[in-house]
């Protein structure tokens, strides 16, 4: 079985109408690559629609994005380096889209004045492996402690014939066994 291994993939692009498409098909291969599938048409949907908004609306086309996986998250972040476009008042609203396609997004601001937006996808990797159940540790108080040396049984008592019972057994003495064998026969 093969263990999930975060990943990363950044890329820079200045946003055009064609490069659109070129940048969705990239995504959708390394979605594809980290055995994503499922996620492709949701996660290039969103993506496009951002850098549609970018291209319609900012003077500044350069645009970075980025996602990461971590095995259970897929984060997908498109920043700009303008201010002044809103993604929510272009047509059918962008972040409206996006809100309706993934677990939860966000915007925030960048330092040299731009802004990120970012939204994210539960999903559960292509291969995994099976959880198998774990039993707690005793502690010291519930371990029992095991028996240094195993109890012998006591002597059995046997007919040796139309007279007395003999004791047989681990703890009987030997010379004890044979006087009780010659008691038994009348020899002794």
């Amino acid at each position: 079985m093969k263990a999930v291994v975060p990943c990363y993939y950044h890329l820079d692009v200045e946003v055009s109408p064609e490069r659109v498409r070129h940048v969705r098909r990239i995504l959708a291969a390394h979605l594809r690559y980290w055995n994503l599938e499922t996620l492709v048409e949701s996660v290039c949907h969103c993506a496009e629609v951002l850098l549609h908004t970018i291209d319609e609306h900012a003077a500044d086309k350069n645009t970075t994005i980025e996602m990461w996986w971590n095995g259970q998250h897929l984060i997908t972040a498109v920043s700009d380096n303008n201010q002044d476009i809103r993604p929510h008042s272009a047509d059918r609203g962008c972040l409206a889209q996006i809100a309706a396609m993934s677990d939860g997004w966000g915007c925030c601001a960048t330092g040299a004045g731009g802004k990120i937006i970012w939204f994210s996808r539960r999903a559960r990797a292509a291969e995994r492996a099976p959880l198998v159940p774990v039993g707690p540790d005793p502690s010291l108080r519930a371990a029992c402690k095991t028996p240094r040396e195993a109890p012998l049984p006591g002597p059995v008592l046997v007919p040796a014939g139309p007279g007395p019972l003999v004791a047989v057994g681990a703890s009987a003495e030997p010379r004890g066994l044979e006087r009780a064998a010659r008691a038994t026969t009348g020899a002794g």
